[in-house]
């Protein structure tokens, strides 16, 4: 099958750090290349891929020194080139939110979309009810929830190449908390948590301008205890062996996830998490075989104590599984084999969860 994967621009893809949907492009597309299709990737100069690159950009936008830049521009002048060359593919899958909708109107029936981010925001449910002839993927159940009456196709988990991370059947005692430092994401919970639990937390995270006044109001003040430390952004070998030596991943999110992938890289290495029940969490999670779902701060430290009666291996083993890359690209190419063979595409399929 001829596929076109259309990645924002704003990462590397893969990206250096932290990043989410450009990496699980990267990954779809090596893991779909693997699977013997022709794929061509449309992203910013300097991706590591296995497909053919069409480079839209010089290089990614957050590392563009370059203090005036349109992040609209670029991406507009990338979709352009996409629509030149669309003919030559079976399928156009968009990673772009919703920005390519009124320029692909006209073929949405080839297209997928898949959504990466939070859905319950000002304005999306119009645009969704514009443009509803295009088959768009949810990469949990969880994230439909706000628009429930859109043209939701199917939904496909994220899934990361098996050796990314390193396995480790036994771990030392101190948590791991990776992502970023927002209000949503509640590192100061998981201060707390290990705090309370007499434990050592290293906190890889980003600090992105935005939330560079919470980090220096809210967080900095709670590193001063010695059993907190923070690590800053981890490329990938430092932040898999960060996991792999970590007892549990935790996860105390605030907000709807989409999906976690953090979550799942915890898990290649046998790390259980510790995750709080909010969006996506509940899918990703086997409560008591690939970690523990909380409701609080206090059950969060009373599943500590258990952390380590939980069998490593037979946490690797789920998300060989269910989260390895190939499942994940065989789980798309189900999806599009279904919008190309049977057109199944040309009319809206509201499917109501």
């Amino acid at each position: 099958m001829r596929i076109a994967q259309i990645a924002p621009l704003y990462e590397s893809v893969p990206p250096e750090r932290y990043g989410g949907t450009e990496r699980v492009v990267a990954y779809l597309t090596d893991a779909l290349v693997d699977l013997g299709h022709e794929v061509t990737l449309f992203a910013s100069a300097g991706a590591k891929t296995k497909a053919k690159l069409v480079a839209s950009r010089d290089q990614p936008i957050r590392l563009d020194p370059c203090p005036l830049k349109s992040d609209l521009a670029a991406h507009l002048a990338m979709l352009h080139e996409v629509r030149k060359r669309a003919d030559a593919f079976d399928i156009l899958h968009f990673h772009v939110d919703m920005i390519h909708f009124p320029l692909f109107e006209d073929r949405a029936a080839t297209t997928l979309t898949t959504i990466h981010g939070r859905l319950d925001m000002k304005d999306l449910a119009d645009v969704y009810r514009r443009w509803p002839r295009y088959p768009l993927v949810s990469i949990s159940r969880a994230q439909r929830q706000p628009l429930r009456f859109a043209n939701w196709f199917e939904t496909v988990h994220h899934g990361i190449p098996p050796d990314l991370c390193r396995f480790a059947p036994k771990a030392s005692r101190q948590l791991a908390f990776v992502g970023r430092i927002s209000p949503e994401k509640r590192p100061d919970r998981a201060i707390r948590v290990a705090r309370s639990a007499g434990r050592l937390l290293k906190i890889a995270a980003k600090v992105d301008a935005a939330d560079a006044a919470y980090f220096r109001d809210r967080i900095e003040p709670m590193l001063a205890t010695p059993s907190i430390e923070f690590v800053g952004e981890l490329g990938d070998e430092a932040k898999s062996a960060l996991l792999s030596n970590s007892a549990a991943l935790l996860f105390p999110i605030d907000w709807p996830e989409p999906f976690g992938l953090v979550m799942i890289e915890a898990m290649s290495c046998g790390t259980p998490v510790i995750a709080w029940d909010c969006g996506s969490v509940p899918e990703v999670i086997e409560h008591g075989v690939t970690g523990f779902i909380v409701h609080s701060e206090d059950e969060a430290v009373r599943v500590l104590a258990k952390v380590e009666s939980l069998d490593r291996r037979r946490i690797r083993e789920a998300f060989e599984r269910r989260f390895q890359a190939t499942v994940m690209a065989r789980h798309y190419l189900d999806v599009y084999s279904r919008l190309v063979q049977k057109g199944s595409a040309h009319e809206p399929h509201l499917h109501i969860v």
